[in-house]
């Protein structure tokens, strides 16, 4: 069994409890509410705007240079979906009607991006790889569900549905999970535990986050 599948299958039931949250079925059928997408929008353009960064630093970090390569890539595209946020939706945004606070990294923003840095600057390289995974592949399966199930027609949603529902950011996931299974079978048992422990992790953050714009999270006051 490939250390993809292995990881794919332990995060399974993460993955069922974020495809039963309410946020989820109000995107698809575009009953959502305004201000739940925008805080959505824009927690996940801080968080591609960092997480770019972070890609960055992991190809610095992988021995092929093909791998390096590819990541390289991959945060150039995980940047130019956060120009893209940007300019068709938070642009539109008239900052002075948000409140307090949307402009900054929500708590699980701030969780989640700050694990990953420690991972890439810190972690055994595998480690890495394992965390930045989840942002890839359980938001291409995510997508892909919305897309499957989202209401024909009129979905006020529909512009972002479709951001990840195209065959080039699948050929991409399919890339970065293809380097990590390539990285894991070069590693000894420790190396791949931990790759394991961190993709578990980041898939439990990627549920906090789309958990978090059901909420509308606040940093405590």
């Amino acid at each position: 069994m490939t250390w993809s599948k292995q990881a794919w299958d332990t995060a399974l039931p993460v993955y069922n409890k974020i495809l039963e949250l309410p946020f989820i079925h109000q995107l698809m059928d575009g009953t959502l509410a305004h201000r739940n997408f925008i805080f959505y929008i824009q927690q996940d353009a801080l968080y591609l705007a960092a997480y770019g960064k972070m890609l960055i630093g992991l190809a610095m970090r992988l021995e092929k240079p093909a791998h390096s390569e590819a990541f390289l890539r991959f945060a150039a595209d995980s940047m130019y979906v956060e120009h893209e946020l940007h300019a068709s939706f938070i642009s539109k945004i008239n900052p002075a009607e948000l409140p307090a606070g949307w402009l900054e990294p929500s708590p699980t923003c701030q969780l989640y991006t700050s694990y990953l840095l420690q991972l890439v600057a810190h972690a055994p390289v595998e480690a890495a790889l394992g965390g930045v995974l989840p942002c890839f592949w359980i938001y291409k399966e995510v997508g892909d569900y919305i897309l499957a199930n989202r209401r024909k027609g009129d979905n006020p949603y529909q512009q972002w549905i479709d951001t990840y529902g195209g065959d080039e950011y699948g050929a991409a996931v399919k890339k970065a999970i293809a380097i990590c299974d390539e990285v894991a079978a070069q590693s000894d048992e420790e190396r791949r535990q931990a790759m394991s422990k961190a993709y578990l992790m980041c898939s439990k953050m990627e549920w906090m986050f789309w958990d978090s714009a059901s909420r509308l999270e606040q940093w405590p006051v």
